[in-house]
């Protein structure tokens, strides 16, 4: 059964405490293709971002590079540009078969709030070894945004794969003609290609710039913050943008995208050196996803772009990402959309969940 696990194969490996959590995992954390990670009611205040290390635990490295400690018990501010490390309420103790990778929720994204999941022994961000048996933890860095957070919520998810499972350019291919995964003409290398639309409507809009002095976002809070107090509309006439250094803002993708029932795909980078700026990408897109029998006919790709050292002309159709498609080992119970309550199901280009429509 080789491919990305679903909800019904979560739930079992839940029942034989492969997923564990304290207090138990609920229901509601179970996504078609992944589980929601509650963080617990500790965070550590850290001098620098880490990996534990071969033959190092997370709590190793914390006495290393703790500042302090923050009780998140009755919610607590974690500040913009700080870097906090806060364990989790779950704990792996994988089969030897069975790997995982993380990723940002989609509304954590949008707010421009690096989370990646670190493990003990972890050398790499948010990918976890198969067999690994241990804690987990959330590295947190708000970097637009001063938030307000709580015990139980859910700022990460993780995905459990079972061998290899990425769709060769070929195999694509050959998906796309079956089952058109994108509206226009598709790009696929080593992936397919997501470009970001800069054509402008009939109010120029086409993207946000987070404002760089805004007041704290209690994340518990949906759709009750007005965005012209925390974003600045972009508005072009020429079919490109200039990204600023050091601003993050959110663009849509060109393309409005279909992942199949039997599919599941991840956000990665297009190219290292494709410009001076980078897709930050909350990157999994679960099966169901813009698919018609799920309430999408197609979605667009929200795209949570950072300029890095210099200035930089973004054009229409310019390509910013790429998806990698994944088969499930099963066919998901649940999809996006239908069965659960998604927020960003028929999307186009939009804030997170936490403000009000503009």
């Amino acid at each position: 059964m080789t491919g990305i696990l679903p909800s019904q194969h979560l739930k079992r490996m839940i029942a034989a405490g492969e997923i564990a959590g304290s207090p138990a995992i609920t229901e509601a954390q179970i996504q078609p293709a992944s589980l929601d990670l509650r963080l617990g009611h500790t965070a550590w205040r850290v001098r620098a971002s880490f990996l534990a290390g071969k033959g190092r635990s997370v709590a190793e490295r914390l006495a290393e590079f703790e500042m302090h400690k923050v009780d998140l018990s009755e919610g607590a501010v974690l500040e913009k540009g700080c870097v906090y490390v806060v364990p989790l309420m779950e704990s792996l103790a994988l089969p030897d078969r069975i790997a995982a990778m993380a990723n940002a929720k989609s509304s954590t994204g949008r707010l421009d709030l690096l989370t990646r999941l670190i493990t003990d022994e972890g050398t790499e961000f948010d990918r976890i070894p198969a067999g690994y048996t241990g804690p987990l933890y959330a590295e947190i860095c708000p970097r637009s945004f001063s938030v307000l957070v709580r015990p139980g919520m859910r700022l990460n998810q993780i995905r459990f794969r079972d061998g290899q499972a990425t769709l060769s350019d070929t195999a694509l291919k050959a998906l796309h003609a079956e089952t058109p995964l994108v509206d226009v003409a598709a790009v696929i290398e080593q992936g397919l290609g997501f470009s970001v639309d800069l054509s402008p409507g009939p109010d120029r809009l086409v993207g946000y710039r987070a404002k760089p002095h805004t007041g704290v976002i209690d994340l518990d809070r949906i759709g009750q913050y007005d965005p012209r107090e925390f974003w600045e509309p972009v508005r072009t006439d020429a079919h490109q943008i200039i990204l600023d250094p050091g601003a993050f803002y959110i663009l849509v993708s060109r393309e409005a995208v279909t992942i199949p029932p039997d599919y599941a795909a991840e956000m990665a980078p297009y190219l290292a050196m494709v410009g001076e700026f980078r897709v930050h990408y909350a990157g999994f897109f679960d099966p169901g996803f813009g698919y018609a029998e799920a309430g999408g006919s197609g979605s667009r790709g929200v795209l949570e772009v950072r300029c890095h050292e210099a200035p930089f002309v973004l054009e229409h159709g310019q390509v910013v990402g790429r998806l990698v498609f994944e088969t499930m080992a099963e066919r998901p119970e649940m999809l996006y959309g239908a069965d659960i309550a998604s927020n960003y199901q028929g999307q186009g280009l939009k804030l997170s969940k936490h403000f009000s429509t503009p």
